[in-house]
């Protein structure tokens, strides 16, 4: 399939930055979509299976739209990971970098999901935004006030490295395992906010283990990692759960790093709470990374690694 159209051969700043430096962001796209692509004075012309060169086209007519100032490559590679176009996506969350919003089908169930359950789990491979949008749903929830807090916490679970040989007193040698959830909040309330927000204890993040024995009300708490918590540590969560508070447990259990023969709490609360109401369980999968277009390439190729793998 042939695809043509004509952009304004005029504007020669914003014809550059829809190109990108050497024509990367050309690249970029063919490489992604499979497709050949062209421009020459104003004209763009896509060569291609029909669905791939359609998605090329809708995305270079986006990034035109944009095209005022220069267009940094991972703003491109969100654009082509995303499986509808910008404004599809269901519901925004407010953010100091503009709106959050699905970039795929299974990100736009999840933010559903956790908009209709008091209880939601997200559940899928590295790069699926399984966190930052639990964090983001967490933030706006905090601003719109139907929340006093918000309370994120994850196991201290070793991954090669023993704790004890880590330098620092306790809250050193966990602040490396809670570091993806302050980068979340950098990210959506900015570094000043978010002091604040802790001088406040409007947020706090704490080990898993800290939990045990709190009654959470009217807060928004997020369990990361999930897969590593043990039975026990998940029920323990769960049950911290108080009055108009919610809960979203995230995890990918394709990267499990408890001790072997340890089961994952996380596989097990799918399979118990499978049938209660009130609780969501979302699936993401490779085709929601929303990370580099590597990263969904990595992760199919180790499922399929572990699929033909002899016992």
């Amino acid at each position: 399939m042939i695809l043509k159209h004509t952009f304004d051969a005029h504007d020669n700043d914003r014809l550059r930055h829809l190109c990108g430096a050497a024509d990367t962001h050309l690249r970029l796209i063919e490489h992604t979509l499979g497709v050949r692509v062209v421009m020459r004075q104003g004209m763009a012309r896509v060569e291609g299976p029909a669905a791939p060169a359609r998605r090329a086209m809708e995305v270079l007519q986006a990034m035109y739209n944009m095209a005022r100032r220069p267009i940094a490559p991972d703003q491109v590679q969100l654009m082509l990971a995303s499986a509808e176009l910008p404004g599809e996506a269901g519901p925004q969350l407010a953010s100091r970098q503009g709106p959050v919003q699905a970039r795929s089908a299974n990100q736009r169930l999840y933010l559903q999901a956790m908009a209709e359950h008091d209880i939601t789990f997200g559940i899928g491979p590295a790069g699926t935004g399984k966190t930052y949008l639990a964090v983001a749903c967490a933030v706006e929830a905090i601003q719109r006030q139907s929340v006093q807090r918000l309370v994120l916490t994850r196991p201290a679970v070793e991954a090669g490295e023993k704790l004890g040989f880590l330098p620092g007193d306790l809250g050193q040698k966990v602040d490396p395992y809670l570091r993806p959830l302050y980068d979340a909040l950098y990210d959506l309330m900015g570094y000043e906010r978010v002091h604040k927000a802790f001088e406040r204890q409007q947020i706090e993040i704490a080990p898993l283990a800290f939990m045990r024995g709190r009654s959470l009300n009217h807060a928004f708490v997020i369990l990361d990692e999930g897969q590593n918590t043990t039975p026990e540590q998940m029920k323990m969560f769960l049950t911290r759960i108080g009055l108009g508070s919610q809960a979203v447990i995230t995890g990918d259990i394709s990267q499990v790093d408890l001790p072997r023969g340890q089961r994952s709490g996380l596989v097990e609360a799918e399979q118990v709470l499978a049938q209660v109401k009130g609780i969501a369980v979302c699936h993401l999968s490779s085709a929601d990374v929303v990370r580099h277009p590597l990263v969904a390439r990595i992760v199919d190729a180790y499922e399929h690694a572990t699929a033909t793998s002899p016992l």
